[in-house]
């Protein structure tokens, strides 16, 4: 009589402490690109900080009741970026509340379609607040680029920029919204917004990490750090 092998474990849901890879899925555009970046930016968690971390991506939507268990949000893409009322409301009180959401154009291109619409939406998602919605450059003196690893030149280029594919520039900044909680308080980033294509650089099998020279995916453990920190 043949014997079943044994069923392969079960990973359940997330543990309370564990940090969470989670994805935002928007109905216009390709929200599912780049699908490597979350394990390889968890493998590097693990690799290099103590923090406990779930293994695999959770995707959700904006206008979900469970944004607010998550820290942190993951949205890339290069079509068009358009949400509804929900979710602008859900995206404002859920940075305003502690969450971090990084949103990172794969165009790499400051008059793409998805750099103008995405700042058209934080335009209309923040525009109690107009400070906020103009999201301007993080200096490199932010806390950002030093939750972690350091960073004193800015955010570090990507392989991407110079490749023929958006505007051919070298974006030497990040910007963000940022929420001041009040006099003599510091801001804290809510949005993190690049025009660099962090996606494409980390999307790669994170067991390649070892051919490469300098590992890309160090500044992704600085905006985690920060979004579980700040």
């Amino acid at each position: 009589m043949l014997q079943q092998a044994p069923p392969a474990p079960r990973i359940t849901g997330p543990r309370s402490g564990e940090f969470v890879f989670a994805r935002v899925r928007y109905d216009s555009g390709d929200w599912d690109y780049n699908p490597k970046v979350a394990a390889n930016v968890l493998n590097s968690l693990v690799e290099y900080t103590t923090m406990p971390v779930y293994p695999q991506e959770v995707v959700i939507t904006l206008d979900s009741e469970d944004l607010f268990a998550f820290p942190f949000l993951f949205m890339t893409g290069h079509k068009l970026v358009r949400f509804n009322a929900r979710e602008r409301a859900n995206l404002a009180h859920f940075t305003r509340t502690g969450g971090l959401l990084f949103s990172d154009d794969c165009n790499h291109d400051v008059d793409g379609l998805y750099a103008r619409s995405f700042e058209e939406e934080m335009r209309r998602t923040y525009a109690d607040v107009s400070s906020e919605a103009a999201m301007p450059k993080i200096p490199n003196t932010h806390a950002l680029y030093s939750a972690f690893f350091s960073f004193p030149e800015g955010p570090p280029q990507t392989s991407h920029e110079l490749n023929g594919w958006g505007d051919d520039m070298v974006h030497d900044y990040l910007r963000a919204v940022e929420h001041v909680p009040g006099p003599g308080r510091p801001g804290r980033l809510g949005v993190v917004y690049s025009n660099k294509d962090y996606g494409c650089e980390w999307d790669y099998d994170w067991r390649n990490k070892r051919f490469r020279k300098e590992d890309n995916t160090r500044f992704a453990v600085n905006i985690v750090v920060y979004a579980m920190t700040a």
